[in-house]
């Protein structure tokens, strides 16, 4: 993945900074202890302009991921929502990829993070496909990681936090240093759990399957928006647990998420799936979702938050 491509401005706490002001202390909490919650929202050039992706979904997962580490946030939605905007506004972006953070600074030395002090930032730069533009048409080959997703009494899944993700690097490196593109972690059970950073949907018999939250995944807003799209075509979807030797003998898999957006599964520890190729409802799913998403569909659910002119 290429560097990230820096804009001019940065949303800090209410205020807009450059791009290199956006900085925090070595001895920050969030550096030691990966306390900080963020999102991936992404916003799409649509004939009407630039649009952002479920926004109001995003960060209210935000909010919540807060939440669930006493993390006050002092920021309403709809402020968080028009800060984001704005952000996307005053850097002249089109098409881009928006980073809510909110961090524990600096202030405390120590595991309890109630002392340290708050802040929150939201970036935005150019950002193309996250597992690359031949990902998205031909597919991704990947493995079952050795790394399983922690139960759901230790890290609490729902929440997305940045110590989270080590499980997910380690799964990426894992994958990487073995010539995969991506990986699948099983949950502490021994079934089908999600990728490094996309949930996960397996196509049997023209049914699509989902591991349910249970199965340690985060509550991905492009799952959501895989599941309603699929059912509004008429297809059943099932949140069940899933055997992995069931990602063998599926006819199509593919990862959805906010960067890896819809990501055909060509194989599986070098098992072929299906016809080792892109399927058909994969590729109809995969279209629904872009014709969504760019505004050249009908936005039937208000997913689209248009960003406007600049005043």
């Amino acid at each position: 993945m290429p560097g990230v491509p820096e804009t001019e401005l940065v949303w800090r706490d209410g205020r807009f900074i450059r791009w290199h002001e956006a900085t925090i202390h070595a001895l920050s909490h969030v550096v030691h202890y990966g306390s900080a919650v963020f999102e991936g929202i992404r916003c799409y050039a649509t004939p009407k302009g630039p649009a952002i992706f479920r926004l109001r979904d995003h960060i209210r997962r935000l909010l919540d991921s807060a939440r669930i580490y006493r993390m006050p946030l002092r920021y309403p939605v709809d402020e968080l929502m028009q800060a984001c905007a704005e952000t996307v506004r005053r850097n002249g972006l089109d098409a881009c990829y928006l980073r809510p953070l909110a961090l524990r600074g600096y202030g405390v030395v120590g595991v309890d993070p109630m002392d340290a002090p708050v802040e929150a930032f939201i970036f935005a730069w150019p950002w193309g496909t996250y597992l690359g533009a031949e990902a998205l048409r031909e597919g991704v080959d990947v493995c079952v990681s050795s790394w399983h997703r922690p139960a759901p009494d230790t890290h609490p899944a729902l929440a997305k936090a940045s110590g989270n993700y080590l499980n997910s690097q380690l799964m990426r490196m894992e994958a990487r240093a073995n010539g995969y593109a991506e990986a699948i972690a099983l949950d502490s059970r021994g079934f089908v759990s999600e990728g490094s950073g996309e949930n996960l949907f397996l196509i049997r018999n023209g049914t699509v399957y989902t591991p349910p939250l249970s199965a340690s995944i985060l509550p991905g807003i492009t799952r959501d928006t895989i599941i309603a799209l699929a059912r509004e075509r008429g297809y059943t979807v099932i949140e069940s647990d899933l055997l992995r030797e069931a990602l063998y003998t599926a006819d199509e898999l593919f990862f959805t998420g906010t960067a890896a957006e819809v990501t055909p599964i060509r194989s599986v520890d070098r098992i072929p799936t299906g016809a080792g190729k892109p399927g058909p409802v994969t590729k109809e799913l995969q279209q629904a979702y872009l014709a969504t998403a760019t505004g050249k569909a009908e936005d039937t659910h208000g997913w689209l938050y248009h960003v406007g002119p600049a005043d």
